[in-house]
């Protein structure tokens, strides 16, 4: 006998679910797909032109995997800080067609 039986044994009026939970779903890497869109923007700071992502509300972890993933794929440097992605140059246009492959909703701001 082996534990779902076990289970359906001690509680027979229980039925199963699927594991889809209700909330929005996570894509293959695992990375939390959210409804409010990301916040993408151009500054200039010492001179330089970076693009900033920031308004993510799913884990820390999964904003720097995003991070990481961002900066393998456009070739540059960038940082991760105070809830923000911070990306060297301005690659405002790729950035949002990459994350909106990946199925978020993405918001540019600014110039």
């Amino acid at each position: 006998m082996d534990l779902q039986d076990q289970l359906k044994n001690l509680f027979p009026d229980h039925l199963q679910k699927d594991d889809v939970s209700e909330e929005k779903e996570t894509k293959d890497d695992g990375i939390w797909l959210q409804d409010n869109p990301i916040i993408c923007k151009y500054e200039k700071r010492k001179g330089k032109p970076i693009t900033i992502l920031e308004g993510y509300t799913g884990a820390d972890e999964d904003f720097k995997k995003l991070a990481k993933e961002l900066k393998q794929k456009l070739s540059v440097g960038g940082s991760f800080k105070n809830d923000t992605i911070i990306i060297q140059g301005d690659y405002r246009d790729k950035i949002m067609q990459i994350l909106k492959d990946k199925g978020f909703n993405v918001k540019r701001v600014g110039g």
